[in-house]
């Protein structure tokens, strides 16, 4: 056998599973910024605001409203 023909050892599946779980939770973590950063920067709201259901309700309709 050639070097060509012989596989390179895989990642251990823990490492891949803990890459994935570190992905998701910095994606989590990025669209909470955001929200803060663009409704109490941008909005000049107050930040408990964000966690209400009838703000992202509000939003909702700015933004889908024909």
């Amino acid at each position: 056998m050639t070097e060509e023909n012989q596989q390179a050892p895989g990642r251990p599946a823990w490492i891949i599973i803990l890459r994935i779980v570190l992905i998701i939770l910095l994606l989590v973590a990025a669209l909470i910024a955001g929200a803060v950063v663009g409704y109490v920067v941008l909005g000049k709201q107050d930040a408990s605001d964000i966690w209400h259901l009838d703000t992202w309700r509000h939003v909702f309709d700015l933004v889908f409203a024909p």
